[in-house]
């Protein structure tokens, strides 16, 4: 038996372990709603081995009681009081009980825990509750005359709330013993932040296994608006949760996901805590594992998106995606504004060609140029092309007649274009995706954004590149490289829109304003990691880039450069990677904000990173 065929046997026998009878019901419902084809690969990609798989990951990665111990000792110089709401509905009594004493084994000690019980009918439950108020006078309860549904019964706990900040809890659900200290560990570093999140996992009814790791970015305003990745456990101000308004009916079902977006849109600084806090309990009737089975609660989700969009004044259209929970929000253009496309060239006539008639039948937007930066080509085609080209009124030909420096001949490119927005271009490229001017236009056009870059496919549709990770194998990074471009990644990454640290100018559009603030590429960068450094440093004036996925283009890589063999190329690039390390230091050391510390800087599918003793390595 070779090597594919274990992989595909070992595969089959963890689908064929997973099942029962509940889990066939949920194929089945999962099936009517994708589809044959996309269910199967969905259902490839959901039983695909883990690199390093997290329970094992997860045993070496908890505080061991010696740390905890340290944490129980150790005393802040700013300590506030965190105000722990909990919304609690005919809650199982062990569920109940653990989620008690998640909060009584906490390391911090300066809490309160504030229970509305919109269950007057359960004596079982008000007993218990009662008896847990006799053993800690932290422990508070509203016992509510009625049920005021999900928003009612969590603004009645908020209502008893008097801590400087509150924090959000299911019932159901569990802290992790040191959630709290690392809220406020967080909170004394940064005085100006009114909010704060922590990652999460999934955890079984019984408690036996935690999987599904949710690994969050630092705040991402686009993924908030494609998914609530916030989710839990989020802990803020309550003076911001006055401002912003409590829970409302309305929304019940995407209920935390309208709260967040009220807050942070308050909030003067959100914050992440990169560690897993948080313990979602999924069961039969959780929406954690069983998605298709609220779809008002998906409804309640876009009419979310859209209602923050309406109170931020942005003008943006939200659909469902095929995965229920998360959206797309698409941006009408504004205006009419010239888009100016610069593409370096050197012979290769029949790949510029293929380029540009791509662009001429798959572009929608009408107002735009072609500007080809021709470098030394040698064969008569590509002059005799050239000739052709010019008949066109849109295309200019600018002649670069120095060596080979990709920074410099983008920048004499933008010198010479009359558009607002530039789209960088590599001649090896082909646009699928009809309307994809118009797409990133209306994404760029937002005034904090700076940049979009979008995905590229290989000719044998596999992921080319699918945004960029800073401190992937070194520097930087493409993400979900060789990934099937049909599949979607961890938390479907690769097909939604969101925040990153840079994007690839293979195909990217900038704002002019973007780029002549962060002073162009820099032309010490002549091959590698430009486009890298120009993102860094138009994220440096506090501009977004932008991944959009609906935008799609077939890339040749590198087609007509040539392999970076010589000795001078290898100087080069060693020369490339000293000076990004020089500039981006601070970056590399603390890690992308827009990625997770515990992912891998190996991998490009945000597999765990493996902890010191797991016996891999990093």
């Amino acid at each position: 038996m070779n090597k594919k065929e274990k992989a595909g046997r070992i595969q089959w026998n963890r689908m064929l372990k997973k099942l029962n009878p509940y889990t066939i019901k949920k194929g089945f419902r999962y099936l009517r709603h994708y589809g044959p084809k996309e269910f199967w690969i969905r259902l490839h990609e959901r039983f695909e081995p883990e690199e390093v798989p997290y329970g094992p990951w997860y045993e070496a990665y908890v505080p061991d009681e010696s740390e905890l111990e340290k944490q129980r000792k150790h005393r802040f110089t700013y300590e506030p009081l965190i105000s722990v709401a909990v919304p609690a509905f005919r809650t199982p009594e062990t569920f109940l009980i653990q989620m008690m004493k998640s909060l009584l084994a906490q390391t911090y000690s300066n809490w309160e825990l504030c229970i509305a019980n919109g269950s007057p009918e359960d004596t079982v439950m008000k007993g218990i509750l009662e008896e847990y108020m006799k053993k800690d006078s932290r422990i508070r309860v509203s016992e509510l005359t009625e049920n005021k549904g999900i928003a009612g019964n969590t603004n009645a706990a908020l209502e008893m709330a008097e801590g400087e900040f509150v924090g959000l809890l299911d019932h159901d659900d569990l802290l992790a013993p040191n959630a709290l200290y690392e809220v406020v560990k967080a909170l004394e570093a940064d005085r100006e932040l009114d909010a704060v999140y922590t990652d999460e996992d999934k955890v079984t009814t019984e408690l036996d296994e935690h999987f599904q790791p949710h690994l969050k970015p630092d705040f991402n305003l686009d993924l908030l608006r494609s998914n609530n990745y916030i989710c839990h456990f989020f802990v803020v101000r309550r003076s911001v949760v006055k401002k912003a308004g409590g829970f409302r009916q309305e929304f019940d079902g995407a209920q935390d996901h309208d709260f967040i977006f009220r807050c942070v849109e308050t909030a003067r600084r959100v914050g992440h805590i990169p560690e897993i806090l948080y313990h979602w309990r999924t069961h039969k009737a959780s929406t954690a594992d069983n998605p298709a089975s609220k779809m008002y609660a998906f409804d309640a989700g876009k009419r979310a998106i859209e209602a923050h969009l309406e109170r931020t004044d942005t003008e943006g259209v939200v659909t469902h995606t095929p995965d229920l929970g998360f959206f797309r929000v698409k941006y009408p253009v504004q205006g009419n504004p010239l888009v100016s496309i610069i593409i370096p060239n050197k012979d290769e006539k029949e790949t510029l060609k293929d380029c540009i008639e791509s662009i001429r039948k798959k572009t929608e937007y009408e107002n735009y140029e072609i500007i080809i930066v021709e470098n030394n080509s040698t064969t008569e085609e590509i002059f005799q092309y050239y000739k052709e080209l010019s008949q066109d009124p849109r295309i200019r030909l600018l002649r670069w007649k120095k060596e080979f420096n990709y920074s410099a001949i983008n920048n004499y490119g933008v010198s010479h274009a009359r558009g607002e927005y530039l789209i960088f271009l590599n001649n090896d490229v082909k646009i699928i995706t009809p309307g994809w001017i118009k797409e990133m236009l209306g994404v760029c056009q937002r005034p904090e954004v700076g940049a979009v870059g979008v995905k590229l496919i290989y000719p044998d549709n596999t992921i080319q590149h699918a945004g960029c990770v800073i401190g992937i194998g070194g520097i930087a990074g493409h993400m979900f490289v060789d990934m099937p471009a049909n599949r979607t990644g961890y938390l479907h990454k690769a097909s939604i829109l969101q925040d990153m640290s840079a994007v690839t100018a293979a195909c990217m559009m900038m704002k002019r304003t973007a780029f002549e603030e962060a002073g162009g590429f820099t032309e010490k960068l002549a091959v590698a990691f430009n486009d890298v450094d120009l993102c860094l440093k138009v994220r440096k004036n506090e501009k977004l880039i932008v991944y959009d996925p609906y935008v799609q283009l077939y890339h040749m890589e590198s087609k007509t450069r040539g392999a970076e063999d010589s000795t001078e190329k290898v100087r080069r690039f060693q020369e490339e990677i000293e000076y990004m390390r020089c500039q981006w230091i601070d970056i590399l050391k603390k890690g992308d904000p827009y990625y997770n510390k515990n992912l891998s800087l190996t991998k490009w599918n945000y597999s765990l990173r493996p902890l010191p003793g797991m016996g891999r390595k990093q």
